[in-house]
């Protein structure tokens, strides 16, 4: 089985508003580099977004390593998702769990891999983290308007 390491990043300028996302995907010495782009979105579903847009880019089952910088994404596919599945997808006050459709489609991408999902401090150093972040930003701005462009510059 192949051993994949990858590196997922999602930004947005507002919370919600334009969002980018990215994934480095690292093979034998090799990068490949996923990114994109919503016109609006939250931060959160750009990180799930890099994830799974990163897992369905394999083409056979893999043995992956999965680093991210978001709790939200590392803890809810670990630790959360089985509890919201059993309640329903409701959370632990019978809200509706946020971003369903989202989490949905990321077990589905998971489920064809064996996946170890770590989490790594953004912003500290770590290269590929770093490079991700730029990336999901480059994204972000590749999805606005010219004149979206010229706001977020100034």
């Amino acid at each position: 089985m192949q051993r994949i390491t990858i590196f997922t990043d999602g930004a947005c300028r507002t919370n919600p508003g334009p969002g980018g996302w990215a994934a480095v995907l690292i093979y034998q010495g090799r990068q490949r580099v996923l990114s994109g782009s919503a016109r609006s979105t939250t931060n959160n579903r750009m990180e799930l977004t890099a994830a799974i847009e990163a897992l369905n880019a394999l083409k056979r089952r893999c043995a992956v390593e999965l680093f991210t910088d978001s709790e939200y994404l590392q803890k809810g596919i670990q630790s959360w998702l089985p509890r919201w599945k059993r309640r329903g997808f409701r959370t632990i006050d019978g809200q509706p769990v946020k971003n369903q459709d989202l989490w949905q489609k990321l077990e589905q991408a998971a489920s064809q891999h064996e996946v170890q999902w770590k989490w790594v401090r953004g912003h500290a150093g770590n290269r590929i983290n770093e490079l991700c972040d730029r990336l999901a930003k480059e994204a972000l701005v590749c999805g606005l308007s010219s004149s979206e462009v010229r706001k977020a510059q100034r």
